[in-house]
C-alpha cells in the first residue's frame, strides 16, 4: 500500500540526512577514507547504482512531456493526501493517549493529596506523641526528684536510729555506772561514818586530858569512851561495808590545821597531773584514758569518746583490742569507723610513719572535687575517709560508700593510683594551667577534673567543659586507664553522634595530648576482640558466692577485706621532679573485664 511506501521512503531520506551529518562530522580525512574501507562491497556496489540511476531518472524528466508531469504530480497529490489521513489518525490518537494519560495524572493527583493528608495527620499524631513524651519525662523527673527526697528521708531515718541505739547502748552504760557509783558512795558513807566517829572520840580523848578533873575520874572516862569506840567499830565491821582493814581507824592524833581525811581526791588529782606530765613522751600503750580520748577526738572519733572513758584504761587497751571489741565495748557500729581505728592502732603497733596518714578526712573531701566527683564528699566525710583508708579502701568500701558507678570505681582507682606514685603528696594534682609549651603524658596523670575542662576550653569547646563536672574524668583517668578514649569524653560530653567534625576535632587532641606510647595502647585495647566501651550506665555488684564461701563468712568480716580497690606498689618510681615519665605511672594497672568479674558484676 502507498502509506507503508511513503513510510519506508521517509525513512530512507532520514537515514540519508543522518549519513550526511555524520559525514560532516568527521573532519579528519584519514578517518573518513578509513570508514569508506569498512564500507562493504557490495553496499557500496548497490548505492552507487542507486545514485547512478537516479542520475539517469533525472536527466530524462527534463525530456518528459508536461503530460507526464503532470500525471506525476497528481500522484504525488494523492499520494501527499494520504499521507495527511494518515498522520490525522496518528495525531487523533496521539490526542487520545494525551486524555487518558490526563486522567491518569488526575487520579495520581488525588492520591497525592490524600497522601499528604495522610502525612499531615501522622505529623499531628507524632506532635501529640512527642508532647506526651515530654509529658512523662517531666513526671519521671519529678519521680526521681520524690525518690531522692524519699532515700535522703530513709537516710535521716536510718541516722536517726543509730543514734537512737547508740544512745540506748549509752544509756545501758550509763545505768551500769550509776549503780557502780551507788555502790561506792555507800562505802564512802560508811567509811565517812567510821572516820567522823574516830575523829570525834580522838578528840574528846584530848579534851579530857586537858581539862582539871581528878586523875581517877580521867582514867574512867577513857576506859568507858575506848569500851564505846570498840563497841561502833565491832557494828560496822559486821555491815556490809565494813571490809576496811582495822589499821586504817586507829586513833589519828587530832590537831586544828590538819589535812582532813576527805582530801582523798585531791592528792589523787594533783598525782594524776604530774603523771601526765611525765607521760607526754610515753609510748601509746601507756597513754592514758584522757590522752586517748583527746586522740580519738582528734581523729574525728569524738562520738565514741563517752564509751571510751569507761572502757580504756590506758593505750594497751586499744592496742589489744579486736575489732569485735571496739563494737562491743565502744559502740562502733560504723564498719568504716571501725577500719579506720583498726588500721591506725596496726601502723602504731607495726611503728611504720605512713605518709597517707598524714591527709586526715577533710583533706579527702577536698580530694572528691579534685577527681570530679563531689556528689560522694557527704558520704566519705559522714564515714571519715582519710588518706590511710584510701591506702587500704577496697571494692566493697566503694559500694558502702554508695559508689555504684563502674566509670567512678575505675576514677577514684587511677587517682588512688596518683597518689601512691607521688607518695600521697596532698599537693600532686594540678588545678590550675601553666605556661607549659609542650605537655607531656607525666603532667597530664596529675591534671584534676578542673584542669581538664580548662584543656576543652584551650581547644574551642567551651561550651561542652561544664558538662564534665560531676563525671569523674581527670588526667589519671584519662591516661592510665585503656578503655578511656576520645569516644568515651565524647560521650561524657554529650556530644551528639551526628557531630562528626567535632567529634574528630576532639579525639585529635585528645591523641595528642595523651602522647603515642598511652594511644598505641588505647588502640590495642579497642581493636581486642573482648573490649567493652565505658559507659555511664554500667555498674558493679558485689561478688556472687557460692556454696563453698559459706564457710568462710564467719571468718571474714566486712572491714577485714582485703581485695584493695588500688593495690600497694612495693617500688614505686619517683616521679617527683622534671625527669619524670609515663612508665612510671604503669605500676599498677587500671581494671580489666577480667577482674571486674571477680570483684563484682556489672550491669
Amino acid at each position: 500500500p502507498a502509506p507503508s511506501v511513503y513510510l519506508g521512503t521517509f525513512q530512507i531520506l532520514h537515514l540519508l540526512e543522518d549519513l550526511k551529518m555524520a559525514l560532516e562530522m568527521l573532519e579528519d580525512p584519514q578517518e573518513k577514507e578509513a570508514l569508506r574501507n569498512q564500507i562493504p562491497g557490495a553496499t557500496a556496489v548497490c548505492i552507487r547504482e542507486w545514485f547512478e540511476e537516479n542520475l539517469v531518472n533525472h536527466h530524462s524528466s527534463n525530456n518528459e512531456t508536461y503530460q507526464e508531469r503532470l500525471a506525476r504530480l497528481e500522484g504525488d497529490k494523492e499520494s501527499l493526501i494520504l499521507q495527511v489521513s494518515v498522520l490525522t489518525d496518528q495525531v487523533e490518537a496521539q490526542g487520545e493517549k494525551i486524555r487518558d494519560l490526563e486522567i491518569c495524572l488526575e487520579g495520581h493527583q488525588l492520591k497525592l493529596n490524600a497522601t499528604e493528608e495522610m502525612l499531615q495527620q501522622e505529623l499531628l499524631s507524632r506532635t501529640s506523641l512527642e508532647t506526651q513524651k515530654l509529658d512523662l519525662m517531666a513526671e519521671v523527673s519529678d519521680l526521681k526528684i520524690k525518690l531522692v527526697g524519699m532515700e535522703k528521708e530513709q537516710s535521716e531515718y536510718e541516722e536517726k536510729q543509730n543514734k537512737a541505739e547508740g544512745l540506748l547502748q549509752e544509756l545501758r552504760h550509763l545505768k551500769i555506772k550509776v549503780e557502780e557509783l551507788e555502790n561506792e558512795r555507800n562505802q564512802y558513807e560508811w567509811k565517812l561514818k567510821a572516820t567522823k566517829v574516830s575523829r570525834i572520840l580522838g578528840g574528846l580523848i584530848q579534851l579530857l586530858v586537858v581539862t582539871i578533873v581528878p586523875y581517877e575520874t580521867n582514867v574512867l572516862c577513857c576506859k568507858l569512851i575506848v569500851l564505846s569506840w570498840h563497841s561502833c567499830l565491832e557494828r560496822i565491821r559486821r555491815t556490809q561495808s565494813g571490809n576496811f582493814p582495822a589499821d586504817d581507824l586507829g586513833l589519828a592524833e587530832f590537831r586544828r590545821g590538819g589535812l582532813r581525811a576527805t582530801a582523798g581526791p585531791r592528792l589523787s588529782r594533783s598525782k594524776e597531773t604530774k603523771g601526765q606530765k611525765s607521760d607526754y613522751n610515753a609510748p601509746f600503750a601507756q597513754w592514758s584514758t584522757e590522752r586517748v580520748c583527746n586522740w580519738l577526738e582528734d581523729f574525728g572519733l569524738g562520738q565514741y569518746v563517752i564509751f571510751a572513758r569507761q572502757w580504756v584504761t590506758s593505750g594497751h587497751t586499744l592496742l589489744t583490742a579486736t575489732p569485735q571489741d571496739m563494737e562491743k565495748e565502744m559502740g562502733i557500729k560504723h564498719p568504716l569507723h571501725r577500719k579506720k581505728l583498726v588500721l591506725a592502732i596496726k601502723s602504731i603497733n607495726a611503728k611504720q610513719d605512713e605518709k597517707s596518714a598524714q591527709l586526715d578526712h577533710i583533706w579527702v573531701t577536698r580530694w572528691l572535687d579534685d577527681i570530679g566527683l563531689p556528689q560522694y564528699k557527704d558520704q566519705f566525710h559522714e564515714s571519715r575517709v582519710d588518706g590511710r583508708m584510701l591506702q587500704y579502701l577496697t571494692v566493697n568500701d566503694l559500694l558502702f560508700l554508695k559508689v555504684t558507678s563502674q566509670l567512678h570505681h575505675l576514677s577514684i582507682k587511677c587517682a588512688i593510683h596518683v597518689l601512691h606514685v607521688n607518695s600521697f603528696n596532698p599537693h600532686c594534682l594540678r588545678r590550675r594551667p601553666v605556661e607549659e609549651n609542650n605537655i607531656s603524658p607525666s603532667e597530664v596523670v596529675q591534671w584534676s577534673n578542673h584542669r581538664v575542662m580548662e584543656w576543652l576550653r584551650s581547644v574551642d569547646l567551651a561550651e561542652y567543659a561544664p558538662n564534665l563536672r560531676g563525671s569523674g574524668v581527670h588526667g589519671g583517668l584519662i591516661i592510665l586507664e585503656p578503655c578511656f578514649n576520645g569516644d568515651t569524653l565524647a560521650m561524657l560530653l554529650n556530644i551528639p553522634p551526628q557531630k562528626t567534625l567535632l567529634r574528630r576535632h576532639l579525639t585529635t587532641n585528645f591523641n595528642v595530648l595523651i602522647g603515642p606510647e598511652a594511644q598505641q595502647e588505647k588502640r590495642e585495647i579497642t581493636e581486642s576482640t573482648a573490649y567493652t566501651p565505658l559507659t555511664t550506665t554500667a555498674k558493679v555488684r558485689p561478688k556472687k558466692l557460692g556454696f563453698s564461701h559459706f564457710g568462710n563468712l564467719r571468718k571474714k568480716k566486712f572491714d577485714e577485706s582485703t581485695d584493695y580497690i588500688c593495690p600497694m606498689d612495693t617500688n614505686p618510681a619517683a616521679t617527683n621532679g622534671s625527669q619524670k615519665s609515663y612508665s612510671g605511672y604503669k605500676g599498677l594497672s587500671p581494671f580489666t573485664d577480667r577482674e571486674l568479674d571477680q570483684v563484682g558484676q556489672t550491669d
